[in-house]
């Protein structure tokens, strides 16, 4: 069976996850037996996606984008890591093949790699020249060994700056999938524009909605924006800031659509071993999901004229 492409037959009688990668429904299971079979496809081509971080944490109760299995689920919770087979289902449920992908917070190379794969043209900005060297480091292997015609492209700068000059221009993408920073539950540079290092909360959102009003008016109408996000907490009181719902309020507030939400559940890890010290103590209940957010530019009735029906199986 070919990695990326697969032929259409006998529709009407398969199951869900053979039409849809995983069913279409409001939680992905990312430690289900199919989950990792696929997920360890895309692995297999080379694809590491800490090459380049230099992350240093300051929580004691991690998020972890995507956490290996077993005895590597402690190692993966010092730095967070995408998952492939997420970018694989997001890029073809919500564009279609040939659309030009936009992540302005782009971290590692997965999302630029699984993109091009699937061909489709990816932009991905980052303010880490030693991330964005690894990024095109690590495409190069691939790209030796698999063959990839589509090439993504990282470009090494603040989001809010080039975007921002960029919305004057005729450019326009198909889809916005990204993963922005978790305030400053990860350091990632030294940089003063880097969201991480903003000095407080009201800060970084203040950032965060410009790039995020950016990339909107980057997008073409009728098309998707697609947004990983997780809650995290103030560190003085143990609350929740409400980074969820706030990200939900700045992309309404630029005219989309409150589409979809999906919760990925990610391996549990060390979370039974965590979660009975800080519920005990606080309450705290052990967070093992973050929220997918999907919203739509343009108007709703239109998208099953751009998106046709879909189909992943033999």
């Amino acid at each position: 069976m070919p990695l990326f492409t697969m032929g259409k037959s006998n529709v009407s009688h398969k199951l869900l996850k053979d039409r849809y990668i995983v069913p279409p429904f409001s939680i992905l299971n990312t430690i289900t037996q199919n989950w990792q079979k696929r997920k360890d496809v895309w692995e297999n081509m080379g694809i590491e996606s800490t090459l380049g971080r230099n992350v240093k944490r300051y929580n004691a109760n991690p998020v972890n984008t995507f956490s290996a299995r077993g005895e590597q689920a402690k190692e993966a919770e010092r730095t967070s890591t995408f998952d492939p087979l997420l970018c694989e289902i997001m890029y073809k449920w919500f564009s279609n093949e040939g659309d030009y992908i936009l992540d302005p917070f782009a971290g590692g190379s997965v999302r630029g790699i699984v993109a091009s794969a699937l061909n489709r043209p990816y932009l991905g900005i980052d303010l880490s020249i030693d991330q964005v060297n690894a990024n095109f480091t690590q495409l190069k292997d691939v790209q030796e060994r698999y063959n990839i015609k589509c090439l993504p492209y990282w470009h090494c700068d603040d989001s809010e700056r080039l975007l921002g000059e960029a919305i004057y221009s005729t450019t326009v993408y198909d889809m916005v999938f990204t993963c922005p920073p978790y305030y400053n539950l990860e350091k990632y540079t030294k940089d003063e524009n880097d969201l991480s290092n903003m000095p407080t909360y009201k800060d970084f959102i203040t950032k965060y909605a410009t790039i995020l009003k950016y990339s909107v008016m980057m997008l073409a109408n009728e098309r998707f924006f697609v947004i990983v996000v997780s809650e995290i907490r103030n560190p003085e009181t143990g609350a929740y800031y409400g980074f969820v719902p706030d990200t939900i309020q700045i992309l309404r507030e630029c005219g989309l659509t409150y589409y979809n939400e999906i919760i990925l559940e990610n391996n549990i890890g060390s979370l039974p071993i965590r979660a009975p010290k800080y519920f005990n103590q606080s309450r705290k209940i052990g967070r093992h999901h973050q929220n997918i957010l999907v919203f739509y530019k343009g108007d709703p009735k239109q998208i099953s004229k751009r998106y046709t029906e879909f189909f992943d199986g033999e």
